[in-house]
């Protein structure tokens, strides 16, 4: 019966497809996502939408196969780095309020950082992956996995996972070191007297009332609702990492790909940032890789013209997360898998939905 439920749903040609109803306002983007489906057997979820509504959504697949439980819109699925993209709109919330500083070294938050290195921090400088901070927590993970379970405060964290000799001067170059997020961590919540947790409640998924969004610590099967990551379906081999709480802004974010799209609405339409503080949020400070504040800002060809798009891309484990958000008209394209799937060909396929999103 497994078997057989496996090939109606990933057969070439046959898709499971649930969740929301395929949209007809954008016939060519459901004809690529299905075509793309059958094809490369992806078991995901794709929505595409303007502003706040959906122009074409539709899940292929199971969030779990055990229990035959398919995938829909509403499924929630562990984003991997666009938790660091949500972690710098936390911070500019609080940069916004007058509460933190960009540019303020990081020794005016946490006083007890080594104060050679300290004094040349920022959090701009963090948050755009250019501080030289060495990725020592990685290196850690590498080392010991058993380092993803550990229970650690933020003081302890740092000293240990985040206070090394800088690689290189300040603000020079760019190294995508998960260490800074303990870092901006320790101060965020030194800060503002509330748990990283509680800023992403009362400044993301209240405001714009999501269901399916948060963020999760340990295991990401203790969150109700989210899809299991495979390395295969058949036969099913899945694949958990857990994240201790010290590293849940550089990856312990969840969502699903209704409440993306909601996220990025109200981003976009002011109700998480004032404009200058978007601005500055989007801005790219490391030209050779996109690079702004905790996401990515390019210029992209399409349909015939350039247009300015926000995007991030996020991986852990078996979950692969893309959302990409055209800045000026609100075209937006998310696509969610948890299959370990190939992220160029999801990069491929959303370049054509965004396409296929203009008349």
């Amino acid at each position: 019966m497994l078997k057989r439920f496996l090939f109606r749903c990933l057969g070439v040609g046959l898709l499971c497809l649930t969740g929301s109803a395929t949209a007809e306002e954008c016939t060519a983007c459901a004809h690529a996502a299905q075509t793309f489906a059958s094809a490369e057997h992806f078991n995901g979820v794709v929505l595409v939408g303007r502003g706040g509504a959906p122009d074409y959504a539709e899940a292929f697949g199971v969030a779990d196969v055990t229990r035959r439980t398919p995938l829909t819109t509403a499924t929630r699925f562990d984003t991997g780095s666009i938790s660091k993209w949500i972690a710098a709109i936390v911070v500019m919330r609080l940069v916004q309020q007058g509460e933190l500083s960009l540019d303020e070294p990081i020794t005016t938050y946490l006083p007890d950082y080594r104060h050679d290195t300290g004094s040349k921090l920022t959090l701009r400088l963090l948050i755009s992956h250019s501080s030289g901070v060495p990725n020592q927590i990685d290196e850690a993970i590498k080392r010991d996995p058993s380092t993803r379970n550990e229970s650690l405060d933020n003081t302890t964290a740092v000293k240990r996972y985040a206070s090394g000799d800088l690689r290189f001067e300040p603000g020079s170059e760019w190294d995508y070191s998960h260490s800074n997020w303990l870092i901006v961590k320790a101060i965020t919540e030194k800060v503002s007297q509330r748990t990283y947790a509680q800023l992403v409640e009362d400044f993301i998924v209240k405001p714009l009332g999501l269901h399916d969004t948060g963020t999760w610590t340990g295991p990401s099967l203790s969150v109700p609702g989210m899809a299991i990551g495979y390395s295969l379906l058949s036969p099913p081999t899945p694949i958990e990492k857990a994240s201790p709480d010290f590293m849940i802004m550089a990856g312990g974010f969840y969502t699903s790909a209704n409440d993306m799209l909601q996220l990025l609405d109200g981003l976009f339409g002011g109700k998480v940032l004032t404009p200058p503080t978007l601005a500055t949020l989007l801005k790219v400070e490391r030209p050779a890789q996109n690079y702004a504040l905790g996401g990515r800002t390019r210029v992209m060809e399409i349909a015939g013209k350039k247009r300015t798009v926000a995007w991030e891309y996020g991986s852990n484990g078996a979950f692969r997360v893309l959302a990409w958000r055209v800045v000026n008209d609100g075209h937006t394209v998310i696509i969610m898998n948890n299959t370990s799937f190939d992220h160029m060909k999801i990069g491929a396929l959303a370049t054509q939905l965004l396409e296929a999103s203009y008349p």
